[in-house]
């Protein structure tokens, strides 16, 4: 017995009470389990009752579409889908070294860019979830060439614009990445031969007709792959955020009704460009970095070169965002349908502003489907004071 008292000893008061409890009387021992298990789900209960009594996007959807069916009943399904993709490609980036997709496809995409094998799996992965909707006509993509049919059918009244992987080239040094989207309401049907062989100039004409400027945008947002995967989402009438919960494999609110500071104390362009700038914009630069601004506040530079990363910490700290023209790219590098009009749509309704230095980005009509523009967006007393520089 002496061993048998060290043990208990060792396990602790309570145990070594829980023993002798059930050794006077078997009974009276499950009648203390059962009242342990009992205080254990009164405790519990409660806890798990409030972590399921979450808004995920799915109840967000249905709740928004409760409210204004005429609205938000056909975007539903479309965001349902993208979701889904979001999910998949967060998937694929996170295991990208373990299952070799990192590095180079070996072929070059109309941008004259090399492509990733992630930039080619995340497209095949957003054009087969858009495609199943039932509402999508025409979508747009940095890798497609022109812009394409997706609904076999005649039915779909919406077009898709993406960035289906942006900042891919930080993919092989796992460094955030993301998906950008907007979505339009197409202003005329077209009807394409379903073979989806050889355009005829109609055809073509016609679906160049359903490209619009941002005004024209009724849904955009985009995915970050990072630490945790987060949303951001829009539909005209305020910003909100979706975290990826990886236990229930859902999208859960997390960020209600952002709205980007007034102003921030962080700029984002990359000043390797610096020299090949207009002279206001280095100007510009030059007084936030010695505190000669309008706040007297010396900035901090932050670049990733990923355009979703760079621009999800200026929604949530301030600030300014800035990819502009230079002597090399006088319109930038930045696509206008599928980058700079979604994203200028996000930040407006958050409270920010976005300008190519000039105009208003969402005002810009495209005339193709990878025309670029200069970009500058984030928090609106600092793109007013840019404009006073440019």
């Amino acid at each position: 017995m002496k061993w048998f008292k060290t043990v208990v000893t060792g396990l602790g008061l309570a145990t070594a009470s829980a023993f002798s409890t059930l050794k006077a009387s078997p009974f009276s021992g499950v009648r203390s389990c059962r009242a342990s298990s009992l205080n254990m789900a009164t405790t519990v209960a409660p806890k798990i009752a409030k972590e399921a009594d979450v808004v995920t996007l799915n109840r967000f959807m249905i709740e928004a579409t409760r409210k204004n069916p005429e609205k938000y009943a056909e975007l539903e399904s479309m965001m349902s889908s993208i979701q889904f993709a979001c999910k998949t490609i967060a998937n694929l980036v996170t295991r990208s070294g373990i299952q070799s997709l990192t590095g180079l496809q070996g072929e070059v995409n109309v941008q004259g860019e090399e492509q990733k094998k992630l930039d080619v799996i995340s497209n095949d992965v957003l054009k087969a979830a858009l495609r199943y909707t039932g509402k999508m006509g025409v979508i747009a993509s940095e890798e497609e060439e022109q812009p394409v049919l997706v609904e076999e059918s005649s039915g779909g009244k919406y077009v898709a614009t993406f960035d289906p992987l942006d900042g891919s080239s930080n993919i092989d040094a796992s460094i955030s990445t993301g998906t950008i989207f907007g979505i339009f309401e197409e202003k005329q049907e077209c009807i394409v031969d379903e073979t989806m062989g050889n355009l005829s100039e109609a055809e073509m004409a016609c679906l160049m007709q359903t490209l619009q400027p941002g005004e024209g945008l009724v849904a955009a947002g985009y995915c970050m792959y990072s630490s945790s995967t987060i949303m951001m989402l829009t539909f005209g009438d305020g910003l909100n955020g979706f975290t990826l919960d990886p236990q229930i494999g859902e999208f859960v609110l997390t960020h209600p009704n952002v709205q980007i500071p007034n102003r921030g104390k962080i700029y984002s362009l990359n000043e390797a460009n610096e020299f090949d700038w207009d002279e206001g914009l280095q100007k510009y630069i030059k007084a936030l970095k010695k505190g000669d601004n309008q706040t007297k506040t010396k900035y901090s530079a932050r670049y990733i070169g990923s355009m979703v990363g760079d621009v999800h910490r200026t929604l949530l700290y301030g600030g300014i965002f800035g990819y502009p023209g230079d002597k090399k790219n006088p319109n930038g590098k930045l696509r206008l349908l599928y980058e700079a009009a979604p994203m200028s749509f996000i930040l407006e309704q958050a409270g920010g502003k976005s300008t190519t230095g000039t105009k208003r980005i969402m005002d810009i009509s495209p005339k193709g489907v990878h025309e670029r523009c200069p970009v500058f967006l984030g928090s609106p007393d600092d793109i007013d004071e840019l404009l006073t520089y440019l």
